[in-house]
C-alpha cells in the first residue's frame, strides 16, 4: 500500500486529480494514482541546496562516524521533511536490487503521474532506505542499488527522462520509526519533488516532430 507525506499548502488539484492520467498496463487504482499525484504536486518551497550529491555526503558522513541512533529523526529526515514526496513499498528480491515482478503495478502508477502535464516539466530525487538488519556500509551500498534499480526501471520501462530522476541511497540514516530501528516500515523508497527542468511552459505532444 502507498502511504502519502501530505504537506500543508499544496496546489488546488481537485480538477486535474479528477481526470484519468496517462494509460498504463501497469498503474494501481485510481484513488492510488490520485494519491501519488497528489503527494508529488504539492507546492513548497524547493530547497535548491538539497541535492542528491548533498544527500549522499551526508549519508556517508553519517557512517563514517556510526554515531549512536537515537530516537529523534536524524538531520537528513528533518530535510527531507521540507520536500513534496510520497513514500512507497517497492519489493526486491532479498539482499539484491531486483524489483520483483509484482511490484512494477506500482513503479507503472509513478510513472503515470510523472507523464502527467502538471509534473511533466519536473525532476526527483528517488532514496532507498533501510531498516538496521545488516552493517550500516552494507545498508548504504545496497540502499544506492536499489535506487539505481528503480529509476533504471523508470526510464527503460516507462519513458522517463533520465535528465528528471536521479538515485540516492541513506541506508538506515533516515529511518521513518527510529523507535523501531529494525521494524520492516523502515524498508520503502521515497520520491521527493526537487524542482522543475526550466521554465515551465506547455509539454510537446507525443509523437510531435
Amino acid at each position: 500500500m502507498t502511504r502519502i507525506t501530505r504537506f500543508v499548502g499544496g496546489l488546488a488539484l481537485a480538477a486535474v486529480l479528477a481526470a484519468p492520467l496517462a494509460g498504463s498496463a501497469n498503474a494501481q487504482s485510481s484513488d492510488s494514482d490520485s494519491q501519488i499525484m497528489q503527494g508529488l504536486s504539492q507546492a513548497t518551497m524547493f530547497d535548491p541546496s538539497l541535492t542528491a550529491q548533498v544527500l549522499r555526503q551526508m549519508a556517508q558522513d553519517a557512517v563514517a562516524k556510526n554515531a549512536p541512533l537515537t530516537l529523534d529523526k536524524s538531520e537528513i529526515a528533518k530535510r527531507l521533511d521540507t520536500l513534496a514526496q510520497i513514500t512507497v513499498q517497492i519489493q526486491f528480491a532479498l539482499g539484491s536490487d531486483i524489483i520483483r515482478p509484482e511490484s512494477y503495478r506500482t513503479l507503472g502508477a509513478i510513472a503515470d503521474a510523472m507523464h502527467h502535464p502538471i509534473l511533466w516539466n519536473y525532476k526527483f530525487i528517488v532514496v532507498g532506505n533501510t531498516d538496521t538488519t545488516g552493517t550500516r556500509a552494507f545498508n548504504l551500498k545496497l540502499s544506492q542499488e536499489r535506487a539505481n534499480a528503480i529509476v533504471q526501471a523508470l526510464v527503460t520501462v516507462f519513458g522517463i527522462s533520465p535528465d528528471r530522476l536521479e538515485a540516492v541511497g541513506l541506508g538506515q540514516e533516515a529511518l521513518q520509526v527510529p523507535s523501531k530501528p529494525q521494524d520492516p516500515i523502515n524498508r520503502r523508497v521515497q520520491i521527493f519533488t526537487i524542482g522543475t527542468l526550466g521554465p515551465m511552459g506547455k509539454p510537446v505532444p507525443t509523437g510531435a516532430p
